[in-house]
C-alpha cells in the first residue's frame, strides 16, 4: 500500500515555515509561497529549467529565417533536430551521478553556465555543418531538468513529490512554448531596426543572458537540502551499511534497477514525443496550412502552454491514486494517461482541417505532458540511494525516445509528416504496455499484489519509511511508512 505521513514534527528544523518530516522534507507543496528553503529551492528550479527549455527551442520557430539565410537543406534540418535531442542524452546521463556528488544546485548552474555561450554562439553560425553543432551543444542544457527533478525529491516528501516533480517540470516546459511564441515577435521588432540577416542573429543574445541570470540567482539564493547541509541530509536519510555506499556503487544500483530502464522507455514516448512535437509542430501547420510565420509560431507555443497546468495535474493524479490505491493506482493512472495520449496522436495525423487539428492537438497536448508527470510521480519510489542515477536515466530515455523519433519518422528530404504522426502516436500506445512489468515486491504492480515477503524491496523502502521495533516498542523512523 501507499505511505502515510507520521511524526511530522521535527524540532531540530526549526526554521522551516511548514510541516516537515524527521529529514525536513516539506510535507505539504505552497507554489506561491517563498517564506521555506524548500518553496525557494522550488521556484528556483522550475526557473532555471524554463530558461534552458527557453534557449534550447529558441531556433525551431526561426528556421525558416535561418535556411533561407544560410541554405540549409530540410535534411540539415532534420539532423540538427536530431543533434539536440543527442546532446542531451549524455548531459542527462551525467547530470544524474553528479548530483548525487556535489548537488543538484550547483550542477544546475554549472550547467547553465557552460550552455549559455552555446545559445549565444548561434549568431555566428554560418553553414549548416555548424548550425548541427550548435544545436547539439545547446541540447546539453535540457539536463538542468534531472537536476530539477533530483531537487524536488529532496525538498519534499514522498506524499507530495509527485505534485511537486511535475509542477517543477512543467512550468519549465512553458519555456519551450513562449520562445516558440516570443522568439518570432523578438526577431520581427528588431528586423524594424537592423537588416533581416542580423535580426535573427541579435535575437539569441536574450535566450543566453536569461540562462546566465537564472544560474546566478540559483547559486546566491538556493541550498541542496533543507537545512542546507547537504552531507548531513544525505547521513540521516542513508540506513545502515549503504551510508557509506561508494559512488560505483550507487552507479550499478541505479543501472540494474530494471524499473528504471522501463521508466526510461515510458518517458521516451511521454516527453520525447513532446519534444518531438515541439520540435516540427510549427513548421508543420506552416507547411501543411500554409499559415505565416508569427500564426505558425502561436500555434505551437499554445501545444505546450498547458505545461502550466497539465503535467502538474499528471503528478496531483499520481499522489491521490497513491494515496487511494497504493503503487497499483499510480500505475494504472500512468498506463492510462499514455494510452490515450497515444490514440490522440494517432488521431492528430488523420485530422484534414486546420481548426481539427488544431482542437485534437490541444487534448493531445494535455494527456502526453499528464503522462509526463505521472511518470516522475513513480520515480522518487524506485531507489533513494540511487535517487540521481534512476532519474538521469528516465530523463534520458525521453531524449533518446526523441532522437529514435526524429530519426525514424522525421528525417530526409521527402518527409510525410501526417503519417508520421500517427505514427508516433502508435509507437506512444505500445510503449505504454511496458507499465504492466512494473512490480514493487512490497506494494504490487498492476496487476499482481505484494509479494508475501516482508522484504524491503532495494532503497526505495528508505524513501518510504519503515518501523523499527524494538523490544515492544515501536519506533517511527519520521520518514514515510507504509500503510496496509
Amino acid at each position: 500500500m501507499e505511505p502515510s505521513q507520521r511524526n511530522t514534527e521535527t524540532p531540530s528544523f526549526h526554521y522551516a515555515t511548514v510541516p516537515v518530516d524527521s529529514s525536513g522534507r516539506a510535507t505539504v507543496f505552497r507554489p506561491f509561497s517563498l517564506s521555506s528553503p524548500h518553496s525557494r529551492a522550488f521556484h528556483l528550479a522550475w526557473l532555471s529549467l524554463f530558461s534552458c527549455f527557453f534557449s534550447t527551442f529558441s531556433i525551431p520557430p526561426l528556421i525558416p529565417v535561418i535556411s533561407s539565410d544560410i541554405r540549409l537543406s530540410a535534411s540539415a534540418v532534420s539532423a540538427a533536430g536530431t543533434a539536440s535531442f543527442a546532446g542531451s542524452i549524455f548531459s542527462r546521463l551525467a547530470m544524474g551521478p553528479l548530483c548525487d556528488l556535489i548537488g543538484p544546485r550547483t550542477s544546475s548552474a554549472i550547467l547553465s553556465f557552460l550552455t549559455a555561450p552555446a545559445i549565444l554562439s548561434t549568431a555566428f553560425v554560418s553553414s549548416p555543418t555548424s548550425f548541427v553543432l550548435v544545436r547539439f551543444f545547446v541540447g546539453f542544457s535540457l539536463a538542468n531538468f534531472v537536476a530539477n527533478q533530483y531537487w524536488m525529491s529532496s525538498m519534499f516528501s514522498g506524499n507530495v513529490v509527485g505534485l511537486a516533480n511535475g509542477v517543477s517540470a512543467g512550468w519549465a516546459n512553458v519555456g519551450a512554448d513562449l520562445s516558440q511564441l516570443l522568439m518570432p515577435i523578438l526577431y520581427t521588432t528588431i528586423a524594424e531596426f537592423l537588416p533581416r540577416d542580423v535580426s535573427w542573429r541579435v535575437s539569441f543574445v536574450f535566450p543566453a543572458v536569461f540562462q546566465v541570470v537564472t544560474a546566478v540567482l540559483v547559486l546566491i539564493y538556493g541550498q541542496d537540502t533543507p537545512d542546507g547541509k547537504r552531507k548531513a541530509y544525505k547521513d540521516r536519510t542513508q540506513l545502515e551499511e549503504d551510508e557509506r555506499s561508494s559512488f560505483v556503487r550507487i552507479l550499478l544500483d541505479g543501472l540494474g534497477d530494471y524499473r528504471a530502464w522501463i521508466l526510461a522507455l515510458l518517458y521516451g514516448y511521454s516527453f520525447g514525443v513532446e519534444l518531438t512535437t515541439d520540435n516540427m509542430i510549427a513548421g508543420y501547420f506552416y507547411e501543411r496550412f500554409g499559415m505565416n510565420l508569427e500564426a505558425a509560431g502561436t500555434i505551437a507555443a499554445s501545444f505546450a502552454i498547458s505545461n502550466v497546468a497539465s503535467r502538474p495535474a499528471g503528478g496531483m493524479v499520481s499522489d491521490l491514486l497513491g494515496k487511494r490505491f497504493g503503487m497499483r493506482g499510480r500505475l494504472w493512472g500512468l498506463w492510462i494517461v499514455q494510452s490515450v495520449a497515444g490514440l490522440l496522436c494517432l488521431l492528430l495525423g488523420r485530422v484534414n482541417s486546420l481548426w481539427g487539428s488544431i482542437a485534437v492537438m490541444w487534448v493531445f497536448s494535455i494527456f502526453v505532458q499528464a503522462a509526463s508527470g505521472l511518470i516522475f510521480g513513480v520515480v522518487p519510489f524506485v531507489s533513494t540511494r540511487s535517487l540521481g542515477v534512476v532519474a538521469g536515466m528516465t530523463g534520458s530515455g525521453g531524449t533518446v525516445g526523441a532522437v529514435v523519433t526524429q530519426v525514424l519518422l522525421f528525417s530526409g528530404d521527402n518527409v510525410r509528416k501526417q503519417r508520421s504522426i500517427s505514427l508516433m502516436g502508435l509507437m506512444t500506445f505500445v510503449a505504454s504496455l511496458s507499465v504492466t512489468l512494473i512490480y514493487f515486491p512490497r506494494w504490487g504492480g498492476i496487476f499482481c499484489g505484494p509479494s508475501s515477503s516482508s522484504e524491503c524491496d532495494d532503497c526505495s523502502q528508505r524513501l518510504l519509511g519503515d518501523e523499527e521495533e524494538d523490544d515492544d516498542k515501536v519506533v517511527i523512523s519520521g520518514r514515510l511508512r507504509p500503510v496496509c
